[in-house]
């Protein structure tokens, strides 16, 4: 690839996110390689209150994190927040107040902002449905993976079916009216007639969105140290073409590889992520994005994982000093530049999951690279029908949209 290092074009700000990280969990499910953690002095499979987590205090670090990344915000107001985990509705309502007014205080946000919160489907988390609404929650997305009771025992999940139907009709009558609903397919045993129907209960329950992948085998995994029988790659294939097919057949757009939405409900979180917008990220382990015009320069940045060092970081610090500069003496981030050379699959890898693909002038606003860093390697792809002419937007063709892995591949050795 030739050098890229100077290219004359000019990186431009795109709108911005946040990404509030909530470590804890009542239990880590076999399957899950998220940064969540269980709290030791927690009885197995009890479920924690407001008392038993430290929940004031990681909210004043979370404070303390968001004012030392001010000066990377260059005053844009956020579009999106979301709240993940681990399990986010571990956290009161109160705290999830709070952190949204120190949010909108310290940044602010865009008319519409769309807030989305993780829960889980206990009888726990339902009870705060409400009071996460009343605090500014306007998205709930709920951890459903699967209604059939025998999956659910696979997947070390604490709820019931019964359980998760009633946490969307809570979420309703608590006043939601943007419900994702997580599943999962591939799971060990299940038929086709199986995943569809769990499908077919999370539409008559109503979700305005569904988020259906499959189950893969993750490194630190429970499942990685001893994996379940999974169905082949054949039956994979055919329940992922008979779901779709099912969704589609009854209202829902497929917009991202696992992501399907009815009325344009589509994630605006996960639309920022995709399209290589900037997200700030906040808590254990949160990983963030910058685009920092007058340096020339894309950052990514990442917090220490585990909550016993997140909250000793900047012990110096107390939530609501600063300085003129809005900043603190809390240590920023770890970040490291995402080198020019290297940007074309970093775009690449977030925009080729969107079925609609990006326009294509984007490519140069947010990498400060011209088209043509791509479009000798395009050309080829477009020759094998895996991808549409660079004309007007960067998308693959629909056959292409099954083989985005291998895609991605052909630039990262022309790299």
């Amino acid at each position: 690839m030739r050098d890229l290092t100077h290219t004359g074009s000019e990186l431009k700000l795109p709108p911005l996110s946040l990404y509030v990280h909530i470590p804890w969990c009542v239990r880590k499910c076999p399957y899950c390689d998220f940064n969540s953690h269980v709290p030791t002095h927690i009885a197995a499979g009890a479920e924690p209150s407001s008392g038993s987590l430290p929940e004031a205090e990681y909210v004043d670090q979370l404070e303390r994190d968001l004012r030392s990344q001010l000066p990377w915000i260059q005053e844009r107001r956020l579009r999106s927040i979301f709240f993940g985990g681990g399990t986010p509705s571990l956290f009161s309502a109160r705290a999830i107040g709070r952190i949204l007014s120190m949010a909108e205080k310290l940044v602010g946000f865009e008319p519409d902002i769309e807030i989305t919160l993780e829960a889980n489907p206990g009888t726990f988390e339902q009870a705060k449905f409400a009071g996460y609404r009343e605090a500014g929650v306007n998205r709930l997305s709920i951890g459903v993976q699967s209604f059939d009771p025998l999956q659910l025992q696979n997947l070390g999940r604490i709820h019931s079916g019964p359980e998760a139907e009633i946490a969307a009709s809570s979420a309703r009558k608590a006043g939601f009216d943007n419900i994702n609903l997580d599943l999962m397919h591939g799971l060990p045993g299940q038929s086709e007639i199986d995943a569809l129907k769990d499908l077919a209960r999370a539409v008559e329950l109503g979700a305005e969105h569904i988020s259906w992948y499959q189950l893969t085998i993750e490194p630190n995994t429970a499942f990685y140290s001893a994996p379940p029988v999974t169905p082949g790659s054949e039956a994979i294939a055919a329940i992922q073409q008979s779901g779709r097919a099912y969704l589609a057949s009854v209202g829902y757009d497929r917009y991202e590889v696992s992501a399907y939405a009815r009325g344009g409900l589509a994630s605006r979180h996960n639309l920022n992520y995709w399209a290589f917008a900037d997200y700030i990220g906040i808590g254990a382990g949160a990983h963030g994005k910058f685009t920092l015009p007058e340096e020339g320069r894309i950052i990514r940045t990442r917090r220490t994982r585990t909550p016993r060092d997140y909250l000793s970081l900047g012990q110096g610090a107390a939530a609501g000093e600063s300085t003129t500069d809005n900043t603190t003496d809390f240590p920023l981030p770890k970040a490291s530049a995402i080198a020019p050379e290297d940007r074309p699959l970093e775009f690449l890898m977030n925009t080729l999951r969107l079925e609609a693909g990006v326009p294509a002038e984007s490519f140069e606003s947010l990498t400060g690279l011209p088209l043509e860093a791509i479009a000798a390697e395009w050309q080829r792809l477009q020759q094998m029908e895996l991808v549409a002419p660079l004309e007007t937007r960067i998308v693959t063709t629909p056959f292409g949209y099954d083989y985005v892995d291998e895609i991605l591949q052909r630039f990262l050795v022309s790299t």
